[in-house]
């Protein structure tokens, strides 16, 4: 087994662990992220119904000019969008899902963004 396939397994343990105590309800739903390489996706997911309320991401029309998804920036972009996303839909509360990611970098720098544009985490 390589290193890839190895933490790629370690974030699926994390993810599983995480995911047990984090449901989003229709009050307070959950904000999921991925990352991946070269962009970073968020949604808002009400888990009761498994309807996803908002999302956003770097490859969508709502945050355009990047010229690199991977990035700290291209993150924030993304939080601040996802966050617009939800207070337009009354959502002022969610849950942060963090998906088995570690918190820091693009992660954090997305969750920071959601806050500073007025969505509780």
């Amino acid at each position: 087994m390589d290193v890839s396939q190895k933490r790629r397994i370690a974030r699926l343990k994390r993810q599983a662990r995480v995911r047990k105590k984090v449901r989003g309800t229709a009050d307070c739903p959950r904000l999921s992220i991925f990352r991946s390489a070269k962009h970073i996706y968020a949604q808002i997911i009400e888990d009761s119904t498994g309807r996803t309320l908002a999302a956003a991401s770097t490859i969508g029309k709502e945050v355009e000019g990047l010229n690199n998804g991977g990035n700290v920036g291209a993150a924030k972009s993304v939080g601040t969008a996802i966050a617009k996303k939800a207070l337009d839909q009354n959502i002022t509360k969610v849950v942060y899902d963090r998906n088995g990611f570690l918190y820091q970098g693009r992660v954090q720098a997305l969750a920071d963004a959601a806050r500073e544009a007025g969505l509780k985490l």
